[in-house]
């Protein structure tokens, strides 16, 4: 069978309920994608945890090497790397007990999708994170 995204619903009740949001992958180059969304998810009253192995603090954030290392517990992990590589990833954000794995635009994975399931994880894939967020939650997700 298919693998079949949240409903919309479903999605924005997600991102209500949500605050920590881990993203593996996040650039500390403004230009690129991941940096961008990231910052207006902060913008939105996100706290982002910024996952790079290869940078300090990324939008004023410590950044962490692994899901793993991250000290507080984590609403969704956001991904931003090829497909190939999220099933590891999906396995962490298991370890974790992360409450759902989101995979963005253009990344998709059956096996990374079956993993973080199996682990009662919420599973979103090919979209992007901040096109929901701006479209469910357009005044903001408020502080609770």
């Amino acid at each position: 069978m298919a693998f079949e995204n949240p409903t919309r619903e479903q999605i924005k009740e997600i991102l209500s309920n949500s605050d920590v949001v881990a993203v593996v992958g996040l650039s500390d180059n403004p230009e690129r994608v991941s940096y961008m969304v990231s910052e207006a998810m902060q913008a939105k009253g996100y706290t982002i945890i910024p996952v790079n192995p290869n940078a300090d603090t990324i939008l004023g954030q410590k950044s962490y090497a692994t899901l793993a290392d991250i000290p507080v517990p984590v609403d969704i992990v956001n991904v931003f790397r090829r497909s190939e590589h999220t099933p590891p990833i999906a396995e962490e954000a298991v370890a974790i007990g992360a409450k759902t794995l989101w995979l963005q635009l253009g990344v998709l994975n059956e096996e990374a999708g079956k993993i973080a399931q199996d682990g009662s994880l919420n599973v979103i894939m090919d979209r992007c994170i901040k096109v929901e967020d701006s479209i469910l939650l357009p005044g903001g997700k408020g502080k609770r």
